[in-house]
């Protein structure tokens, strides 16, 4: 099909259809004028995407049946029900379709915290040469704990949310290089090794365990959530499967992306457990039990709801009306 001849022959249709979208007061005549060339354009948009789809094209009547839509219709979704399908359906979703990667970083930082732990923790010429015997003793005995009492909780947890939020996000954006999120993956298990080692061989492997797992299951889960988003996207790049590189690149960046703005929530509740409950004077016991329930929570809305959604066929990518760049594919 020429897409040149087809848009001369149909331009008329669709200004007029933009027209009678934009007027405030349509008479019987007009809205019977509005409802046909609302019809006869999703009829052009289809043959456009079947024979020639021309991205730009399909774009902006895309955009134009949607306005017009909502003109028929005169139908709006409300806000906090646009969130709340975010929320619960898009982010669970998108979540469920990058497990795969999420279990790889969730793997390498469990493999490279334990190897660096056991290592730190055996071999006292290992930790001498990060750390001298001073700086050991004072980390075991005052700064790992006393991290946790610096300054009011609300601006403690402000501070770890956005710190925690920012790398999260990095790892999102930047998974494209395929580089970022196992290096981000790879310092973290480090960092968790050495003060593992460091505080074992000081005989505080309970101080750790307690100051850690109330904010840690929850925090270490979402920072390797945001790892795997950003391999997704890498993953999306590199087998893009049937569709072009570049499409597959932008659906999957879109998903991933709603899986950042889920996190900064999780990493939200994070830093309030982190801030309110890791060091409040709640049994130790209790303070564990209340991370784990924060963490199983978290499990279950990315693999139970997220399976549900995703077999419902939900993606975490816009809708097809707002993306206006889907073309027939060879199954």
């Amino acid at each position: 099909m020429d897409t040149d001849a087809f848009i001369a022959v149909h331009q008329g249709d669709w200004d007029r259809l933009g027209l009678l979208t934009r007027t405030r007061t349509l008479d019987a005549e007009g809205v019977e004028e509005l409802i046909a060339l609302y019809r006869r354009t999703a009829t052009h948009l289809s043959i456009i995407r079947s024979t020639n789809p021309d991205p730009v094209l399909t774009a902006r009547l895309s955009v134009l049946l949607q306005r017009a839509r909502l003109r028929i219709t005169g139908a709006r979704v409300p806000m906090w029900r646009r969130l709340r399908d975010v929320l619960w359906e898009d982010v669970p979703a998108a979540m469920y379709d990058a497990r795969w990667c999420i279990a790889v970083c969730g793997a390498l930082l469990l493999l490279s915290a334990v190897i660096s732990g056991i290592w730190f923790g055996v071999d006292p010429s290992a930790r001498s040469a990060v750390l001298s015997a001073d700086e050991q003793r004072q980390l075991a005995e005052h700064d790992f704990v006393g991290y946790y009492f610096e300054g009011h909780a609300s601006g403690f947890a402000a501070n770890v949310w956005t710190n925690n939020a920012w790398i999260a996000l990095q790892s999102v954006v930047l998974g494209v290089t395929g580089v970022w999120p196992l290096w981000m993956i790879l310092s973290n298990g480090l960092n968790i090794g050495v003060s593992a080692g460091v505080l074992g061989a000081h005989g505080q492997i309970g101080t750790l365990l307690v100051y850690l797992l109330p904010h840690g299951l929850l925090e270490i889960t979402a920072i390797c959530v945001g790892a795997g988003a950003g391999l997704r996207l890498f993953w999306a790049w590199v087998r893009p499967g049937p569709l072009p590189r570049t499409w597959a690149l932008a659906h999957a960046a879109r998903a991933m992306i709603t899986v950042g703005i889920g996190l900064v929530l999780v990493l939200l509740v994070s830093g309030v457990l982190e801030a309110f409950v890791t060091p409040s004077p709640l049994p130790a016991p209790l303070r564990i039990a209340i991370g784990v329930i924060a963490w199983a929570g978290f499990l279950a809305v990315l693999l139970i709801r997220g399976r549900t959604v995703h077999r419902a066929g939900i993606t975490g990518d816009l809708d097809e009306e707002s993306v206006g760049d889907t073309v027939a594919v060879a199954a």
